[in-house]
């Protein structure tokens, strides 16, 4: 029995409309053809979407000031995790590594030293989300990044329809969160992709390897769909 349903929402945001509108006002021919692929109607149910679950590491939390460092991305719907047809680049950042960001994601200067820059692989990145519905642990850096760095490098930003599972989980809690909690002041529960994964007895990774997070978000969505929406959820239910 699903313990939270996934209420109705009749302003559901249109991205089948939106991708037709950015086809015909992109410039690049990458953006155009990424566009041209279209998006599925937010009424299709989840189970039968095709997802691309990605993770983004970065020399810092600032999309202005700092850079994609490296990006994970692993094919997957409900039922599959397509581990053989993941994708993972490191990238060359135009900001400085700091000791902090190092410490965090432990990519060195030496490991970047020979890696591509992100103008380098815009075309493959654009060719595997092409069509699908991404899947994130916090938008704000994927969208963040990813927009600053197409706008750096091809002049236009990128928008896309995302599926973020830290939302998810901040929306189930607040579902269940009753007036005596907020009495009482109980601390919320964290949504942190490790924490929110505990709860559903989800095994423990290595954290900010940009592959390992994605399959980490991968494997949360599946759980979060399974116990709390169900397969019919209409994608556009769960996406942002």
């Amino acid at each position: 029995m699903k313990d939270v349903k996934t209420p109705p929402d009749n302003r559901m945001h249109d991205w089948s409309a939106r991708f037709a509108q950015l086809a015909l006002e992109a410039r690049h021919p990458a953006l155009q053809k990424f566009y041209q692929a279209g998006v599925v109607c937010a009424q299709t149910a989840i189970d039968s979407v095709q997802l691309l679950a990605m993770d983004v590491e970065t020399t810092g939390l600032d999309a202005q000031a700092n850079s994609i460092v490296s990006i994970g991305l692993l094919p997957c719907t409900l039922q599959r995790i397509r581990c053989r047809e993941a994708q993972y680049w490191l990238v060359k950042p135009s900001s400085e590594l700091s000791g902090k960001s190092v410490t965090f994601h432990h990519i060195t200067h030496a490991e970047i030293s020979g890696a591509p820059a992100f103008g380098e692989i815009v075309e493959t990145l654009l060719d595997a989300m092409a069509g699908k519905i991404m899947v994130v642990h916090y938008r704000t850096i994927e969208r963040g990044f990813l927009n600053q760095a197409f706008l750096k490098h091809l002049g236009e930003g990128l928008q896309f329809p995302v599926i973020d599972t830290m939302q998810l989980e901040a929306r189930i809690h607040r579902q269940k969160q009753v007036w005596w909690k907020r009495l009482w002041r109980r601390p919320q529960q964290s949504i942190r992709l490790a924490d929110s994964r505990a709860r559903y007895n989800l095994p423990i990774y290595h954290a900010h390897h940009a592959l390992t997070d994605a399959l980490a978000t991968a494997e949360l969505l599946q759980a979060q769909v399974a116990t709390h929406h169900g397969p019919a959820a209409p994608v556009g239910t769960l996406w942002n």
